[in-house]
């Protein structure tokens, strides 16, 4: 795995939006943290910009990012926001400069899809992280998970405050951390962005969906071996899950669980990460060591 070049002070940061609309107030309190951490800071003219459901047009988001991409003054791209549309753009990227000299690239949830790509095709390592609807006037430039990100980016340790939760499963385990949202990889699966998990962590999270689809979904990647060989397991926030009339009858704990009972791997629920206030980031493409006990979990990268 390739990690991209820490940042240093007077680096620039490029803020863009690939998938949906994101109103340009919402960046205002990123832009002024990144700045307060000694960052310049580049919005792109997708921010702000609607078409339809979209920021622009899959050429005008598609334009963006290639120059994000390209720009070797651009040592890192924040992502405006998910939602959806990259996988529309996905194919027509090239990523020729990217690889040659590769930059972080920080976002979660539609993101996923670029974080999944990238990987499986140029093992170059990615954020999992907030973007800019988490930086807010409440938690100013000192939120812990907000730091997280910058904490990544300049090459620093994280502690993240994982509680305990009785559907864990104890084990210690060490290996690259892999994942994203679950609606996105079950999407992904069987396609060239494909990620491999064998052997690694891999971290799941998502949002609003119905029981019966997310069983639906972990039954695909199960199916598609996702959870054979593992290292081990990290379960992010499934928050504002949804039931149907006729209940479903497990929890997403239970359904979860029932997906990987005849595995041995240390499995870890509740991780702040994902569509969460509280959302720390995650190098992707890291190696993480993951210690679960019945009383505490942690995680440490080397």
């Amino acid at each position: 795995m390739k990690f991209p070049p820490l940042l240093q002070a007077g680096d620039t940061i490029a803020i863009t939006c690939p998938s949906g609309y994101l109103p340009p107030e919402r960046t205002v309190f990123a832009k002024k943290t990144l700045e307060a951490w000694g960052y310049q800071v580049v919005v792109g003219q997708t921010v702000g910009h609607e078409h339809f459901y979209f920021s622009d047009t899959d050429e005008g988001r598609l334009r963006e990012l290639q120059t994000f991409l390209d720009d070797k003054n651009v040592k890192a791209i924040l992502m405006g926001r998910g939602g959806y549309g990259l996988s529309r753009i996905i194919d027509q990227i090239d990523f020729k400069k990217f690889k040659r000299h590769p930059k972080w690239i920080c976002g979660f949830s539609d993101i996923t899809v670029l974080h999944s790509h990238i990987h499986a095709r140029l093992g170059i390592s990615t954020i999992h992280g907030p973007m800019c609807a988490a930086f807010t006037q409440e938690a100013k430039d000192a939120a812990p998970h907000l730091l997280s990100l910058k904490k990544l980016f300049t090459g620093k340790a994280i502690k993240y405050p994982i509680p305990a939760n009785p559907y864990n499963r104890p084990g210690k385990a060490k290996g690259v951390l892999v994942g994203g949202n679950l609606a996105i990889l079950s999407h992904l699966s069987g396609s060239v962005s494909q990620m491999q998990t064998k052997g690694k962590i891999l971290f799941l999270e998502d949002i609003g969906e119905y029981l019966y689809a997310a069983d639906r979904m972990l039954l695909n990647l199960k199916r598609a071996g996702f959870f054979d060989d593992l290292a081990g397991l990290l379960i992010g926030g499934f928050s504002d899950m949804k039931d149907t009339d006729r209940p479903f009858g497990q929890n997403i704990y239970d359904i979860i669980t029932d997906k990987v009972k005849k595995h041995s791997y240390p499995v870890c629920f509740d991780l702040p990460c994902g569509h969460l206030d509280i959302n720390y980031a995650l190098c992707l493409g890291g190696t993480y060591a993951l210690e679960v006990q019945r009383n505490k979990v942690k995680l440490t990268m080397d």
